[in-house]
């Protein structure tokens, strides 16, 4: 179950996204911090027996940073109002396909699969469906995953990417800019002893999916 610390110091921090409260409220992010990680290293426990490809991590290597770049937003608040972990091989800054964890008041959510992949592992992703659009459907459609995430993630193509032709009958499989799912879940699942039974439904239903994707990526 998920700490009451890390709910409350998000909710603080929203109302007050400032460095000054942060400094002052130190103590605070770091009891909430290592709730979080600790969550988290039970977490990538309970992943490893739905993928046993995701091994040799710890939470830290998940963890995503709390400090937000500014330097080229014009939303100057310093600090994400969420804490976040990406589990997959490798870690957060992996180019394989994982499971995503967001904890943020009223924001909570969990995904996965490849966000923002490279352009190289893009087209192997896009290459791959083109070949094999009747097994990539098949793990989309059905009823299990569409249960937790009803479509994919993002925004698509208004064309047929570079290299493929437009006329292919599965096009729209291929406009994907992310192959990446997520779905909302309530502050009251987060909070309870609901969450940890949420989570192993909900990636058991993206394993088929980051099982296709991470065959693709590891042969590149």
């Amino acid at each position: 179950m998920l700490n009451d610390s890390v709910f409350e110091f998000l909710t603080q921090l929203r109302e007050n996204n400032n460095r000054e409260w942060f400094q002052a409220n130190k103590k605070k992010y770091d009891k909430a911090k290592k709730d979080f990680e600790l969550f988290i290293e039970l977490s990538i426990e309970q992943i490893k027996i739905i993928d046993p490809e995701v091994s040799g991590i710890n939470a830290k290597d998940c963890l995503f940073r709390i400090f937000r770049d500014v330097r080229f937003s014009e939303d100057k608040r310093p600090y994400k109002t969420n804490f976040g972990a990406f589990i997959a091989k490798n870690g957060r800054k992996s180019r394989y396909g994982g499971y995503y964890i967001h904890i943020e008041p009223d924001e909570c959510f969990l995904g996965g699969g490849c966000y923002m992949p490279a352009s190289n592992v893009l087209k192997a992703i896009r290459t791959e469906i083109y070949h094999h659009p009747n097994e990539f459907k098949s793990i989309i459609e059905s009823s299990e995953f569409k249960r937790h995430f009803p479509e994919m993630y993002g925004d698509k193509l208004k064309t047929a990417p570079r290299g493929f032709p437009k006329d292919f009958d599965h096009i729209d499989l291929l406009n994907y800019k992310h192959y990446a799912v997520g779905k909302s879940v309530s502050n009251e699942i987060v909070c309870s002893n609901k969450f940890v039974e949420e989570i192993d439904k909900t990636f058991k239903a993206l394993y088929p999916l980051n099982k296709f994707l991470n065959e693709i990526v590891q042969d590149l």
